[in-house]
């Protein structure tokens, strides 16, 4: 259903944009629309929500993509003291009816359409992942436009995209939350990627897998494949450089992603009319990763 009712009221949306690549990309997704269909500005904060990053010193990555709107300034950041002043802020919208906050915190990790039909009045801040295409699938056709990705322009990127090209290939996200060992509670359950290659080589023939992973040693082991059948991706280290690998994902025909949302946006904004999808099904909301709640997966995508 398009939800598309512009207000004529002006309005603003500020989006804090926090965590990794993946979760940045959700955050915007979802505040792009909220923006869109009430005929309001959005605004980036792309500082704050990293300032107190210590434990994995993410950084805004958001400017990679043809993402046009303005950055938050200084007094729309709550500068200064902004984490007593939001931590206020936050508290006292709670207390009121969601339809009339002005600054929106996600409850929860499921699809939660009241975001859909919310409309803002004067400025309205929005917090939280909100992990779900349900949150802009009607405006897809521009969330696409806008999350197109600026290439990397380097000679071993252009080496790997043309290896990609070349040939049927499958995107395959092998991502570690904690350490690679057996019934870890965060990982993927240790089998899933034997059965997710057995089960896409009976509907791709002849495929090259691309393997991209946080800890390629350890990756390697969980791909039951010859050597010749695959390439380690490994390049591009750091966060600094997650945009390239998202943008050699989107190259790729088909997927195999991890319980992570950084490979979830390389299996979407990949354009490959017959793209096959295969993801984790499980569901995990202990530990610090939360995984297969309502609305994450598209219907499309299979399961295992």
């Amino acid at each position: 259903m398009n939800h598309y009712s512009p207000n004529t009221a002006p309005s603003k949306i500020i989006c804090r944009i926090f965590g990794g690549l993946g979760n940045q990309l959700f955050c915007y997704a979802a505040a792009r629309r909220l923006a869109l269909v009430n005929n309001a500005e959005l605004v980036i904060d792309n500082v704050s929500g990293f300032e107190y990053d210590v434990d994995y010193q993410r950084h805004n990555q958001l400017d990679h993509f043809a993402i046009s709107c303005r950055k938050a300034t200084y007094a729309e950041r709550f500068e200064p003291f902004s984490r007593v002043r939001r931590y206020v802020k936050r508290k006292w919208n709670q207390r009121k009816p969601f339809e009339q906050r002005s600054y929106l915190v996600q409850e929860g990790i499921n699809f939660d359409p009241r975001l859909i039909y919310f409309k803002p009045h004067g400025t309205v801040y929005l917090e939280g992942y909100w992990q779900s295409e349900d949150y802009f699938k009607d405006v897809e056709s521009i969330i696409r436009k806008d999350l197109q990705i600026t290439p990397p322009m380097d000679s071993i990127n252009l080496f790997m995209v043309a290896k990609i090209k070349s040939c049927t290939s499958v995107a395959v996200h092998v991502r570690f939350f904690d350490s690679p060992i057996e019934n870890n509670i965060n990982n993927t359950p240790i089998d899933y990627y034997a059965k997710a290659i057995c089960k896409m080589e009976t509907l791709v023939s002849g495929a090259h897998y691309f393997v991209f992973s946080d800890q390629s040693s350890s990756a390697r082991t969980r791909i039951p494949l010859p050597n010749d059948r695959l390439t380690m991706v490994t390049h591009n280290q750091g966060d600094e450089y997650a945009y390239a690998d998202l943008w050699l994902m989107c190259q790729c025909q088909h997927f195999i992603i991890a319980n992570s949302t950084f490979s979830w946006w390389g299996a979407w904004l990949a354009e490959y009319d017959s793209k096959l999808v295969i993801a984790p099904g499980f569901e995990k909301r202990d530990g610090k990763m939360s995984w297969g709640f309502k609305g994450l997966l598209p219907e499309t995508w299979m399961k295992l």
